[in-house]
């Protein structure tokens, strides 16, 4: 007797009544199966679609001289989403719902690419070669000394006048599914802003659909040199550009230590106790207690904080907790987890309302805070703080997560 398949759609009866029945009841018997499983096979593929997250890719303007930008939309079905552009590598917008469900952009920034080139400030982006201070712009490999741009006055910041925030990176691959995922990809030259060896860079941002979006900085390099990149995004839970800022918003920091700095933001060598200080963010802490607290000469240098904090963690291999910041309005919480050993927390200091971002909102002192997981600020300088060292064959990787989510 010939056996009928899921895929067979007509019957082809038998030479007789008897056997003509019998196939009838069986093709029937297939057919309803079929059915079965087909219904099932959809429901299941219908259910990977409803729980994907999505990556788009769009154009997103062009700069000055022309150069056109393009743009990577992360969404997650849970209403969180994040737009990556390829100036900077850039954290462009972070998008998420409060405990009403009502999204808003708690990143600050500007809503064109042109803007960043024509009104610079670091609103997002990816730092490197060295994120943070290095102390006169000088450091040491192998006896042989260094000079990068001091761009900080007497110092170099986040990788000197021309950094990774300024490049325009290449876009290597997009995917949605589980993750939605971004991956682009930079070449730093030998003697790029007077850095040694010729780094490959990667950074890959991944969005999942429970609020996690994981920043992955990797490098390789064909000469020892020194790497330490971050991600240099400003929030206000609150929504970017809101009338209250941050001070309301509540800053917890599992560092137990942090680092006191000199007159021109270089780190003292000191990892001084904050304990009964305005630096103590272990229980949590209200953005308006201590962030115009001039009885503590530490505030008074730093016109607010903007310090590194020593994590309890250390270094680990997955990433650990380093800040967490609660909004008790909107109900949103972002938390920050990373694989280094320190946290920079920049209060917003030095914005003055002179920079006018998204929706012609003007950014002034605390309408943004900065959280920057990263090695500790002029390390290749200090060597009790650990070593920012790369070398040919000894990759460099650094994973972070900004992860939303809303108290009830």
């Amino acid at each position: 007797m010939r056996t009928i398949g899921i895929r067979d759609s007509v019957i082809i009866g038998s030479d007789t009544a008897g056997s003509g029945n019998s196939d009838a009841r069986r093709s029937s018997h297939v057919l309803r199966h079929s059915g079965i499983v087909a219904a099932a096979l959809l429901g299941a593929l219908s259910a990977q679609t409803a729980d994907a997250a999505e990556a788009k890719r769009a154009a997103f303007g062009t700069l000055p001289d022309g150069t056109a930008i393009e743009a990577v939309t992360l969404t997650g079905t849970n209403g969180v989403s994040a737009r990556i552009m390829t100036l900077g590598a850039t954290l462009q917008s972070l998008n998420a719902p409060d405990r009403a469900g009502r999204v808003a952009d708690i990143t600050l920034g500007y809503d064109d690419a042109a803007s960043y080139v024509t009104a610079p400030n670091y609103w997002g982006q990816t730092i490197g070669r060295y994120a943070n201070r290095i102390a006169g712009g000088r450091f040491a490999i192998d006896g042989k000394t260094y000079q990068v741009p001091l761009n900080d006055k007497t110092n170099s910041l986040h990788g000197g006048t021309i950094g990774f925030d300024k490049r325009v990176w290449t876009i290597a691959s997009v995917k949605s599914g589980a993750q939605a995922q971004v991956v682009m990809t930079l070449t730093s030259a030998a003697g790029d802003q007077g850095y040694p060896g010729t780094l490959g860079v990667k950074v890959t941002y991944s969005l999942d659909d429970k609020g996690s979006l994981t920043i992955d900085f990797d490098a390789t390099t064909d000469a020892p040199t020194i790497v330490n990149m971050t991600n240099h995004a400003l929030f206000d839970l609150a929504g970017e550009g809101s009338a209250t800022g941050i001070y309301a918003q509540r800053l917890t920091i599992p560092a137990r230590r942090y680092t006191p700095v000199n007159a021109t933001l270089i780190p003292t060598g000191e990892r001084k106790p904050v304990a009964g200080t305005v630096f103590d963010f272990t229980r949590g802490r209200l953005l308006s207690d201590g962030i115009r607290d001039g009885r503590d000469p530490q505030i008074v240098v730093g016109h607010g904080w903007d310090h590194n904090f020593v994590l309890d963690k250390g270094v680990t291999t997955e990433p650990g907790l380093a800040a967490r910041v609660e909004d008790p309005a909107s109900g949103r919480v972002l938390e920050v987890l990373t694989t280094e050993p320190g946290v920079q927390f920049y209060s917003g200091n030095f914005l003055d309302g002179s920079l006018v971002g998204k929706s012609g909102h003007i950014y002034r002192m605390g309408d943004g805070l900065a959280l920057e997981p990263q090695k500790f600020p002029d390390t290749p300088n200090q060597p009790a703080f650990g070593s920012a060292r790369v070398d040919p064959g000894k990759p460099y990787h650094h994973r972070m997560i900004y992860r939303v989510s809303v108290a009830r």
